[in-house]
């Protein structure tokens, strides 16, 4: 069984197809949308972020008493992408396309490389270690990811 590392997985690939979306308009200059789909993909960043932290993480350091190892290294990073994502934001604003390309360029090898530890490492132990919670943890997580649609995390 691999539920959680294919749910968190996915929720990766669509992350990065919301980048994609923003990367897109700054190349044609179309602000507004890339705004528009910045605020998309900051917004489903967030909450992949939140359904980690505050759900799944928890979760596996009380069911295997691990509280300073895998977890600790994502929650910094999430705090280094937080920061680039806000760089990123800023640069938008300003409607400077090199200075979004530069911290966008950043941002996704950040996210690329964290992903992969999620996905090869902390995923497949959640999978293990939570195996026993899924049918009460999946449907949680689901509702975590997809409220995105709803607005921000606060």
């Amino acid at each position: 069984m691999h539920e959680i590392t294919d749910l968190m997985s996915r929720n990766h690939r669509s992350c990065d197809d919301h980048l994609v979306a923003v990367e897109q308009a700054v190349t044609r200059g179309s602000w507004e949308e890339a705004t528009t789909a910045f605020g998309r993909f900051r917004d489903a960043l967030l909450y992949h972020f939140a359904a980690e932290e505050s759900l799944l993480f928890p979760l596996f350091e009380q069911s295997t008493g691990i509280f300073r190892g895998p977890t600790q290294v994502m929650r910094g990073e999430h705090l280094q992408l937080r920061q680039l994502l806000a760089a990123a934001e800023s640069a938008l604003a300003e409607k400077d396309a090199d200075d979004y390309a530069g911290t966008a360029e950043t941002l996704l090898i950040m996210m690329q490389q964290h992903n992969v530890k999620e996905e090869n490492v902390l995923y497949p132990m959640c999978d293990q270690q939570l195996a026993d919670r899924l049918a009460e943890l999946l449907p949680e997580l689901r509702r975590q990811l997809e409220e995105h649609q709803e607005g921000p995390p606060s």
